[in-house]
């Protein structure tokens, strides 16, 4: 299979130039040559304009596409098209257009209008597919094929009667009989018991609480549907140009929960991800390492794309908040620092018209003479800068363990609390990291542990008996693992682990809760500390949640409750396993003493920051090449900081050494060559 990424650090955007005269495309290239833009994704949203008519291929402009921008050095991710269906595929297949939960079926005019069971969607949407890889496949400028685009953004549950007997028969796979099916939905409860699987559908909307089991079976089989789609424009392109490497955007992030990225990754040649900061988020920079520390897991610690992001504003938000200057490069090279080797945008030139035509780009309406361009230009020259970054590894030995699951069921209805949300308990831990100065990657709970030292688990709801044992034998390995409240609760069936609480990591973390003790909005429980190994303040407090139980023999009580609910229980506790340790947390604590409790933990670890005495609102993140490390700080502040660091900026071309600190510009970024790692 070929490479994507012969070398250094790529710099492009989905390219559409089809909503321009195409002597626009001459422009186009020169202002590329000039940005040090080195690919374009192609075709996102061409099929209309490829196949205007069905069966009757428009490729003209296309081929004259592709050959000017191979001509400029420029390579192509050429996308298959089939995001967004031409019109006339409604009025041919009214069936193929999605049907909402309330039994309302939608119309085309909007992009992603199809439903993910429809065999006729299927069946022309892979016609297309075989025409584009036939008569593209060989092309000199197709470096890599780009399927769809953000599957399940806006087709992600289709509730139609094809969707629903293609939902029976993912069940029929998966259970194989009713008796197994009853089993797993638990439909002895209100009189739901199935005789036939004629009477099995999708929930839809119906009069009361929708049953949980049916719930999650029905999110694990649209993300699942999705994927199906995906393999087989996948397959169907491997078999026509088997050296061609194959992917498609993500969107781990803030703004979508829709399909188990888990199962997703391993069919990928390459993973990429689509990001855009979260205008109502009061420090987006850490929804964003997020994001991408969570992508670099799915990528096994490789490198991989970011496809999309913004140049400033976007359009879809409350209020779309435009970039600072200077933010651009930073929020690319946050990217960086965790592992993208190409840094992509939506959209090249910002359209004129349409749905998006607000969405920035990166040759804004205002042209040439904008600060964007300007911004663009640099992005790109130190792109080229730090290309010798490229291939390297992004450092970590902290794990943040999830899974999709547990976001479903967590957020799902009738919880103890609705509110406690799932990756907002992600977020305030992966934030306690990121304030410490320790970089994360992200896990699935059955995945391997071996090299991390510290394992986070927030909120793990849904857990199988393997993912648990993987998470006990890493402990017992020497790793210090936190585990957190409603954490081992249910199995994969979403049944109830009986014998208290937290269900499957009871034994692990030495603990046992007889019950949850939920907090109204706005009231805490005090924390008092029990222990010197986790000092907590005067006026530390948990919220949201609490529980009643006790710990074992020989688990230690860190902090008790001091007044609410569930006063007298241990709130922290730690219990040493093997050669490492299990802790357990069963309220949300405030922020200081999460940090109390993960300066424990790192000390019991050995784990320290990539960077020790940074100033708040600094990040720093190292990558490991097989010549030399590559130290990135970021300063998200409106101050400039003395950093203390040693190495040559790749992008000043500065010295700092052991006498002088590094000085970063206010809101400014360094990437620092920090000598060879042999």
């Amino acid at each position: 299979m070929t490479s994507w990424q012969p070398g250094g650090v790529l710099l492009g955007a989905d390219y559409n130039p089809e909503q321009w005269p195409e002597a626009t495309l001459v422009e186009d290239v020169a202002l590329m040559q000039q940005a040090g833009f080195t690919f374009a994704t192609v075709g996102v949203f061409s099929w209309a304009l490829w196949e205007p008519t069905p069966g009757d291929y428009k490729f003209e402009r296309l081929q004259s596409i592709l050959d000017t921008l191979h001509k400029a050095g420029i390579r192509v991710d050429l996308a298959t098209g089939t995001a967004s269906a031409p019109p006339w595929l409604a009025r041919l297949y009214p069936d193929a257009m999605p049907v909402t939960r309330d039994g309302l079926r939608l119309s085309h005019g909007s992009r992603q209008t199809w439903c993910p069971s429809n065999p006729d969607f299927g069946e022309r949407s892979l016609a297309l597919v075989k025409e584009l890889a036939t008569r593209f496949g060989d092309h000199s400028a197709v470096r890599m094929w780009h399927v769809g685009n953000e599957f399940g953004c806006h087709n992600l549950m289709c509730f139609c009667d094809i969707s629903a007997d293609d939902f029976r028969g993912w069940l029929k796979e998966r259970y194989s009989t009713l008796d197994a099916l009853n089993h797993a939905w638990g439909t002895t409860f209100w009189s739901q018991r199935y005789s036939d699987w004629a009477d099995v559908i999708p929930p839809r909307t119906t009069t009361a609480i929708p049953n949980p089991g049916a719930e999650l079976d029905w999110r694990r089989f649209c993300s699942d549907a999705s994927l199906r789609q995906y393999l087989a424009e996948r397959d169907l392109l491997r078999s026509i140009t088997p050296d061609i490497p194959i992917t498609t955007n993500f969107m781990v992030g803030h703004a979508f929960d829709g399909l188990d990225y888990h199962q997703w990754a391993p069919h990928q040649d390459v993973i990429s991800n689509d990001h855009y900061l979260g205008s109502h988020l009061g420090q987006p920079e850490i929804e964003l390492a997020l994001s991408a520390d969570i992508i670099r897991g799915l990528a096994g610690g490789n490198p991989w794309v970011l496809m999309e992001h913004s140049t400033s504003a976007v359009n879809w938000q409350t209020v779309n908040l435009a970039k600072a200057p200077g933010q651009m490069l930073r929020d690319s090279l946050s990217h960086v620092a965790r592992g993208a080797d190409t840094v992509a945008f939506f959209q090249w030139r910002a359209s004129q018209s349409g749905a998006e035509k607000y969405h920035s780009a990166l040759v804004p309406h205002a042209g040439k003479d904008s600060r964007v361009w300007r911004e663009v230009c640099e992005l790109g020259k130190v792109l080229g800068k730090i290309s010798e970054v490229e291939g390297s590894r992004t450092q970590s030995r902290v794990a943040l363990v999830h899974n999709w699951d547990s976001l479903w069921t967590t957020d799902g209805d009738s919880t103890p609390s609705e509110h406690h949300r799932y990756m907002t308990e992600v977020s305030r831990w992966y934030a306690a990291c990121w304030r410490a100065g320790l970089t994360v990657q992200g896990v699935a709970p059955g995945n391997s542990l071996d090299g991390f030292d510290v394992i986070i688990v927030p909120g793990l709801h849904v857990v199988t008996d393997a993912e648990i044992a993987n998470i006990t034998n890493a402990v017992e390995a020497g790793a210090h693992a936190v585990i957190t409240y409603f954490s081992g609760t249910v199995d994969e069936l979403d049944h109830i682990r009986l014998g208290g609480y937290p269900g499957g990591f009871a034994d692990l973390l030495g603990v046992h809760f007889d019950e949850f003790a939920p907090l109204l909005p706005g009231k805490t429980a005090a924390l008092r500390s029990a222990s010197e190994l986790v000092q907590l303040s005067s006026n530390a407090s948990g919220s949201i949640w609490t529980e009643r139980g006790r710990a074992d023999d020989g688990t230690e009580v860190l902090a008790a409750y001091a007044d609410g609910p569930s006063q007298g229980s241990p709130a922290m506790t730690r219990r040493s396993r093997g050669n490492g340790s299990a802790w357990y947390v069963s309220t949300s604590p405030d922020d200081a003493s999460i940090d109390s409790l993960l300066a424990a933990l790192s000390h019991d670890s050995g784990v320290s920051p990539t960077v020790r005495g940074l100033p708040e609102g600094v990040d720093a993140v190292r990558r490991v090449g097989e010549q030399a490390s590559y130290l990135f700080v970021l300063n998200h502040t409106d101050q400039e900081v003395a950093v203390p660091v040693i190495g040559h900026d790749l992008i000043t071309g500065t010295e700092s050494t052991d006498g002088s600190p590094l000085l970063v510009l206010a809101g400014g970024v360094a990437v620092l060559r920090e000598g060879s790692t042999s």
